[in-house]
């Protein structure tokens, strides 16, 4: 079991459950070879030994973050138009009951996995 798994088996409500593990479930699809570990203390997955994506539950939002300004500036004009979600210099806000489209998650970790690879 990795941290991010340990992390999930930690969220007792089943809604910000499903969110979480859904955008974790996306950037396992994107990045298949991507391995469960820590960033900033916080779960993660990472990818070629750098930090790619943290989801986690605060106490007044869920938390998605690309350990990246870059990757949440690239998306930031996506998050305007959606109720319940914004940016900040380096994370997206989801709030409780609140679901961000799937495209806005994968466009932050193609983007996040784009500056990992180089490209």
């Amino acid at each position: 079991m990795g941290a991010v798994d340990e992390y999930l088996s930690t969220v007792t409500d089943e809604a910000d459950l499903a969110s979480l593990a859904r955008i974790y479930a996306i950037a396992q699809d994107l990045a298949p070879d991507a391995e469960q570990g820590t960033g900033y203390r916080m779960p993660a997955l990472k990818l070629r030994g750098k930090a790619l994506i943290s989801a986690i539950r605060t106490k007044t939002h869920i938390g998605v973050y690309p350990f990246s300004s870059a990757a949440v500036a690239a998306v930031a004009g996506a998050v305007a138009g959606i109720p319940g979600v914004e940016a900040s210099t380096g994370a997206i806000r989801i709030d409780p009951g609140s679901e961000p489209p799937e495209a806005l998650i994968r466009d932050l970790i193609l983007f996040r996995i784009s500056e990992i690879e180089g490209r």
